[in-house]
């Protein structure tokens, strides 16, 4: 038995997905900390015990066992304690995936202090807004020289900053050497006092509307992904999970650290400078991964490659999440490999809300059904529970404790928040801003934005952000089944579907589309694309205007923006 996982599950194996539903509980301790509870005690119980299994595009492979993390994360915490940082104090990293994240989320976890990963892909501009109204103390990032130029214009612009540290070699003369900081730090470090409702990690939001938001997070979130890691990912103790996100996305939370690491599995990384179909292809074939989790984005390029030649049988468990997937490169994907892709949906603000978890069959294009964690629920526009078949708001209407116990001596920067730590998965607020916080959380109900609807088997099918959904002619279209739609035509790479202004109907289905190699643009292509689409689906659906575009604008998350087409069109 794994002696981590049954310390907060009283009850582990299920029978069926309704079992699992109705049964299944964690117990969440008041001082849970993940790095002294987990981390720590994996090096404790099995010294020896794989944590990362690592390589690159030079094709190195490195290895790390939980004794190697405790100790070094102990050495990390001395050095970002000589540095300054203490418990409440807000780190930036932007470490790719390097080693040293999981270190420093490990370290920064036992000071109490407040994690915001990043992604490499900020630029100055992005930088100046989130250290300003993060308060960031210190930022540690890579020597990717791009990075490093933009936080130097930033820098100075950011007046709570007080420094900058990076990992690797090539160091400016103003930052701190990271690494040589832990290295010559000691590593006896004895256990600070944490409490599992205290603020831990920050994400921001992807920014598809507005300025990018604070999805706060406190010391429970490891504790929600255990439904994420074991019973969607299907993650195995002593087995590698490969999850290919880079760590500045909430998805890192998600399939690279929590809830696999309680569950005894290993992580693969494959910390590669620039995503390649076939570097991601040779990378798997080095770390043999027994679960493997990635982006729709991943498994559409992948299915242009030659699958075939490469092997997959170490592959037991496949799963997708960031974007709904078509069921043509679920389909195309089952055909070249044997392997089923499972569907699991969520956002930065929880842990997996709904998948096709282990015990249920598969329904391409479904995202399956909801997690016990949260009472899941759609609701049209007053409230009301939707009927099978009708689209709603994904709402969640359970809610826990306040993450502080008087409303009333809550800073005024730290909004009362829902959810506490008897309720773990679940954002505590968005950090610093209480009216988007109370907005969204209308009468006890959070209200996710997105929108589904459900079958008569309880399988649920998503539509779209609620400001995606077409309004044409009275109909309402959701953007996903006609993006699927194109994506079973040969010619289309990716695509995104969007509203465009039409004075006669109001609005009209638009499809902008990255056409795969060996396709032009043309008229004939045009209507080729729309008369395929009125044959797949319903024929009011159709796109009636069709753009081709070398690539699709997209958050740093690597979301599509469709609000960037709509501004486009609407401004025009």
């Amino acid at each position: 038995m794994n002696d981590i996982l049954s310390r907060f599950l009283p009850r582990i194996e299920f029978n069926s997905y309704e079992d699992f539903y109705e049964n299944y509980t964690c117990n969440v301790p008041d001082d849970f900390n993940f790095a002294y509870d987990v981390v720590d005690e994996w090096a404790r119980l099995q010294p020896e015990k794989l944590a990362i299994l690592w390589t690159d595009d030079t094709r190195i492979v490195k290895t790390c066992t939980f004794a190697e993390i405790k100790r070094l994360s102990d050495k990390a915490a001395n050095a970002l304690l000589a540095l300054g940082v203490k418990k409440g104090d807000v780190v930036k990293l932007i470490l790719k995936q390097r080693a040293e994240v999981w270190i420093l989320m490990c370290a920064l976890c036992k000071i109490g202090a407040i994690c915001i990963p990043g992604t490499y892909q900020l630029t100055a501009k992005d930088l100046e807004y989130r250290c300003n109204i993060a308060g960031v103390k210190i930022l540690i990032t890579v020597d990717d020289e791009s990075v490093l130029g933009s936080i130097a214009l930033a820098r100075h612009n950011c007046p709570k900053l007080e420094k900058v540290a990076v990992v690797g070699t090539d160091i400016p003369d103003d930052f701190i050497d990271m690494r040589a900081e832990i290295d010559k730090a000691d590593e006896n470090f004895c256990r600070m006092q944490t409490q599992t409702k205290d603020p831990m990690l920050v994400y921001f939001s992807s920014g598809t509307t507005g300025m990018p938001k604070m999805v706060l997070h406190n010391h429970s979130l490891p504790l929600g992904h255990i439904v994420t890691a074991k019973y969607w990912q299907c993650v195995r103790d002593n087995h590698v999970h490969l999850t290919q996100t880079d760590s500045g996305w909430a998805k890192f939370a998600w399939g690279k650290i929590y809830g696999q690491w309680i569950c005894g599995a290993a992580i693969g990384v494959y910390d590669t400078e620039k995503f390649t179909p076939a570097g991601m292809l040779d990378a798997i074939q080095r770390l043999r991964p027994y679960s493997f989790c990635a982006p729709a984005t991943v498994f559409r390029y992948l299915i242009k490659e030659d699958l075939p030649h490469y092997d997959f049988s170490f592959i037991h468990h496949t799963s997708v999440a960031g974007e709904p997937l078509s069921p043509e490169v679920y389909n195309k994907f089952l055909e070249m490999t044997g392997l089923q892709i499972r569907e699991g949906f969520g956002q930065s603000e929880t842990s997996v809300m709904a998948a096709v978890f282990k015990w249920l069959s598969v329904k391409p294009g479904s995202m399956g059904k909801p997690s016990p964690l949260f009472d899941l629920k759609l609701l049209d526009e007053n409230g009301i529970e939707c009927d099978e078949g009708i689209v709603g708001n994904m709402s969640i209407k359970r809610a826990g404790k306040n993450m502080y116990e008087n409303e009333d001596c809550a800073p005024e920067e730290n909004p009362p928040v829902i959810g506490g730590s008897d309720f773990p998965g679940i954002f505590r607020g968005y950090w610093k801003d209480g009216d988007v916080t109370r907005k969204c959380w209308n009468n006890g109900i959070y209200q996710t934005g997105d929108m589904a609807w459900k079958d008569d088997d309880g399988y649920l099918w998503f539509v779209g952000r609620n400001d995606d959904v077409i309004k044409c002619s009275g109909y309402r279209i959701g953007p996903f089944e006609v993006e699927s739609a194109l994506m079973e035509h040969p010619s289309v790479l990716e695509c995104a579907v969007t509203a465009a202004p039409d004075q006669t109907r109001g609005q009209v289905v638009k499809a902008t589309i990255v056409l795969s190699r060996g396709y032009d643009p043309s008229d004939d292509l045009v209507r080729e694309l729309q008369n395929h689409v009125k044959r797949v689906t319903a024929p009011y659906k159709y796109p009636r205007i069709i753009e081709f575009v070398n690539e699709l604008p997209k958050t740093i998350s690597g979301k599509i923006q469709r609000m960037e087409i709509r501004k486009k069109d609407f401004k025009g």
